[in-house]
C-alpha cells in the first residue's frame, strides 16, 4: 500500500525527532565522564574516564548482540518475562521498531554501566568492568526494560496486566537508575571502603574529588542531555489528541521539559541550603548531586504530573539524598559519586512519588493519545486509588531483588576469583600510574607519587625485593 505524502513527512519528523532525543542521550556519556573525572582524585582521573570509554563501546556490542532483543523482541513466542527475537538487529526495521528506535535505547543502556562504575570508582580493577559492564547492559537490564516498557511486559502501562494499571516509568527512574544504583549498592558493598576513607575508629574521612570545575561541567552537559532523555522518551512528537484543538505530544513534550527543569531546580535549592545548614558552607559538589537526584526523580512521572508536583518531587528528593549520604557514613559505605545514594534512593523516590501523584489527564493522554472514555488508576493523592500505586512498589521491589540476584554473585565470583579489586599498593599509588602508564595531567609536583610507569615498576622492584 502506497503511503500519503502527509503520513511520509509525519514518520519523517517522527524519526528526527527520536534520532536528536537519542544524540542527546548518548552527550549524557560526556557528561558522566566529567562528573566522574571531577569527583575522583586526580591519580585516578584517566582511570575513570576509561571506564566511562568501556561502558559505551562494550555496551554497544552487548546491547547490538543480545541487550535489544532481550529488551523489545516479541514475536511469536512472546512472553512477559523477557524478549526472544531481534538478536543482532535481525528482522530490524519492521512493524514496531526501527534502527532509530534502537539507537535511543542504546543510549539508554550504556547510561545504565555508568551508573555502577562510579559507585566502584578508585578501587576496582579494569577488567572487572568489562565483565560487568557487558553483563548489565546486555542482560540485567534489558529485562527489566522487557518488564515496564515493552507492550508485552508483565508491568507495561500499555498492556494494563497489573492492577488494571502497570507501572508509570516513563523514562526509567526504576528501569535505568533503580538497577545501576542497586548493581553499584552490590559493587560497592563487596568491594568495601577504599584506603584511608574511615580511620581506626570508623569516622569519614573527606576525599573530596580534585576538580569542581569538571564536576559543574559535567552535570551541566547532563542537565543539556536530561532533555533528550525525558521529553524524548515520548518517541513521537506529532501525535494529536482527540477531543482538542490544538494539543498532542508535543504538549507533553513541552510539559516534560518543564517538570524536568523545576525537579532538578528545586532539588539543586534545597541540598545547597540544607548542606549549609549541616556542614555551615556553600558546596558546589553538593547542590550539583541535589540538581541530579532531582531529575532522576522526576525522571520517572514526568510525563504526567503537573508543575507544581515536579517542585514537591524535587523538594524531598534532596533530602532523601542527604538522608541517605549520611546514612552511607554511619554504615561505613563508601561510594565515591554517591551513585547508589542518588541514582537508587532518588530512583526510588521517583517511583513512589509518581504513584501519588500522577494526573489522570495526563496519564490517558500519554499511554492512551488522550482517548475519550478511559478509566484507568491515577495519583493516590489526586483520587485515582490504590492500583497505580501498588504497581509502582511492585516494580521497586522486583528491580531490587532482580538485580541482586544477578549483579551480586557476579561481583562477588569476581572478588572470589581475585579479579574485582586492586592490590593496596596500586591504589594507594593511584590507579593511573599503576595500571594505565601514567596520569591524566602532565605532573602532579605537590603529590608524592612516582611521575612515570617506569618509576612506579621501579619502585615495585624495590619493594619486591
Amino acid at each position: 500500500m502506497e503511503v500519503s505524502w502527509e503520513q511520509s513527512v509525519t514518520d519523517s519528523i517522527n524519526t528526527i525527532y527520536l534520532l536528536f532525543s537519542a544524540y542527546l542521550v548518548f552527550m549524557m556519556q560526556l557528561g558522566f565522564a566529567m562528573l566522574c573525572a571531577g569527583s575522583v582524585r586526580a591519580k585516578n582521573a584517566m582511570n575513570i574516564m576509561l571506564t566511562n570509554v568501556v561502558d559505551a563501546v562494550v555496551g554497544s556490542i552487548s546491547y547490538y548482540l543480545f541487550g535489544f532483543a532481550f529488551a523489545f523482541g516479541d514475536g511469536a513466542n512472546s512472553n512477559p518475562f523477557i524478549g526472544t527475537t531481534f538478536f543482532a538487529l535481525k528482522d530490524i526495521p519492521d512493524t514496531s521498531y526501527d534502527y532509530s528506535y534502537f539507537l535511543y535505547q542504546w543510549a539508554f543502556a550504556i547510561a545504565v554501566a555508568g551508573i555502577t562504575s562510579g559507585s566502584i570508582a578508585e578501587r576496582t580493577q579494569f577488567s572487572a568492568y568489562l565483565v560487568f559492564s557487558f553483563f548489565l547492559s546486555g542482560f540485567v537490564y534489558p529485562v527489566v526494560v522487557h518488564w515496564v516498557w515493552s507492550s508485552s511486559g508483565w508491568l507495561s502501562p500499555s498492556s494494563e496486566t497489573l492492577f488494571g494499571s502497570g507501572a508509570i516509568d516513563f523514562a526509567g527512574s526504576g528501569v535505568v537508575h533503580l538497577v545501576g544504583g542497586i548493581a553499584g549498592l552490590w559493587g560497592s558493598f563487596i568491594q568495601g571502603p577504599r584506603v584511608g576513607r574511615f580511620d581506626a575508629f570508623g569516622k569519614p574521612v573527606p576525599m573530596r574529588g580534585h576538580n569542581a570545575t569538571l564536576v559543574v561541567l559535567g552535570t551541566f552537559l547532563l542537565w543539556f542531555g536530561w532533555f533528550g532523555f525525558n521529553p524524548g522518551s515520548f518517541g513521537k512528537i506529532l501525535v494529536a489528541y482527540p477531543n482538542t484543538t490544538s494539543q498532542g505530544n508535543w504538549t507533553g513534550v513541552g510539559r516534560t521539559a518543564v517538570t524536568t527543569t523545576l525537579a532538578g531546580s528545586t532539588a539543586g535549592l534545597t541540598t545547597l541550603f540544607g548542606r549549609r545548614l549541616l556542614v555551615g558552607h556553600w558546596d558546589a559538589l553538593d547542590a550539583c548531586n541535589g540538581l541530579l537526584g532531582g531529575f532522576v526523580a522526576i525522571t520517572s512521572g514526568c510525563s504526567v504530573v503537573e508543575p507544581w508536583a515536579a517542585i514537591v518531587c524535587g523538594f524531598c528528593a534532596a533530602w532523601v539524598l542527604i538522608g541517605l549520604n549520611i546514612l552511607a557514613l554511619k554504615l561505613q559505605f563508601d561510594d565515591p559519586l554517591e551513585a547508589t545514594q542518588l541514582h537508587g534512593g532518588c530512583g526510588a523516590w521517583g517511583l513512589i512519588f509518581t504513584g501519588l501523584f500522577a494526573k489522570k489527564e495526563f496519564v490517558i493522554q500519554v499511554y492512551n493519545s488522550g482517548a475519550a472514555g478511559v478509566v484507568r488508576p491515577y495519583g493516590l493523592l489526586l483520587g485515582g486509588g490504590w492500583g497505580l500505586i501498588g504497581c509502582q512498589v511492585v516494580e521497586l521491589l522486583v528491580i531490587v531483588a532482580w538485580v541482586s540476584i544477578t549483579m551480586g554473585p557476579v561481583f562477588f565470583a569476581l572478588d572470589k576469583l581475585k579479579m574485582f579489586r586492586i592490590s593496596i599498593d596500586d591504589e594507594v599509588a593511584g590507579l593511573d600510574i599503576s595500571s594505565h602508564g601514567g596520569y591524566a595531567y602532565a605532573a602532579h609536583p605537590q603529590e608524592n607519587h612516582p611521575l612515570f610507569y617506569s618509576d612506579y615498576m621501579g619502585i615495585q622492584g624495590l619493594n619486591d625485593s
